[in-house]
This record gives C-alpha cells, structure tokens and sequence, in this order.
C-alpha cells in the first residue's frame, strides 16, 4: 500500500506540515508547529511521520539568487538530515521559492477577510510545496513511460 508523504515548510517561528493522499498526488494542509528547537521539532515531526503512516518527506529550502541555499535553507538542511537519522526515510529537499507568497494570494482569492488571514498560512505554504514536488514526480514518470 502507498505510504503518504509529508511536506515541510520550516521557519524561524512555525513549521508548516502538510500531507499527501494515500495515492501520492494531492497534497493537503496539515497542521503548524510551534519552531522550538531542532530536537523537540524533529520529536513533534516525529511523531506525526508515525501517526500519518509516511514514507517520503519534503522539506522546503530557500536559495540565494547565486543558487547555494540562504540561511534558512541551511537550515532546513539540518532539519533535513536530522529528519533522516531519527526517522530512517528518505528526506528530499525541495526548493520552496515562493510559496507563502502563493499561500497568500490564495487566501486572498478566496476572500478571506485581513483578519482571518494572519498567521494561517504555513501549513498552506507547505501544501504548495509539497504540491509542487508531487506535481514534479507525476510529470517525470510520464516523460519515462
């Protein structure tokens, strides 16, 4: 049976997560995590990696415009390979340009009021994200078939 995949989208203050259907192909906001520190963010990650049955994370990193990831996504990188050790899957980073910029024009086209708006998109931005990666792994596949 697939597993699901888990989509990251880390910060300084939330960590955005988001899961993947059974079948891989549509992501789906999750839950925020309140950013602790690396070690009890990976135990609470933990955790929801057991409790979702995941097979693949995703975690999102940012770049500079040269290519070689920003601070954040060193970061990320770290949640990344701490990920890797405790859980023993598979841990992809993925670039994650853009997304909360996305996440917000789409609470915008939705018509969510200003108020409504604040702090409500990490778990939405992770979506995006991991949209995208899942989006990405459907076309390669076809292009291979």
């Amino acid at each position: 049976m697939p597993r699901r995949v888990l989509g990251i989208d880390p910060g300084l203050k939330r960590i955005g997560l988001a899961i993947s259907d059974p079948t891989g192909l549509i992501a789906r906001p999750l839950t925020v995590l309140q950013h602790r520190s690396r070690q009890q963010d990976v135990a609470a990650i933990c955790e929801v990696v057991r409790q979702q049955e995941v097979g693949l994370i995703v975690v999102g990193q940012s770049f500079q415009e040269d290519g070689k990831p920003n601070e954040a996504g060193r970061r990320a990188a770290r949640l990344a390979e701490a990920l890797r050790a405790e859980t023993g899957l598979p841990v992809i980073l993925w670039d994650e340009a853009f997304t909360t910029q996305d996440a917000r024009a789409i609470r915008l086209e939705m018509g969510v009021r200003r108020r409504d708006r604040q702090g409500h998109l990490d778990s939405l931005a992770a979506a995006l994200l991991l949209q995208s990666y899942l989006d990405a792994t459907v076309d390669l596949m076809r292009r291979e078939s």
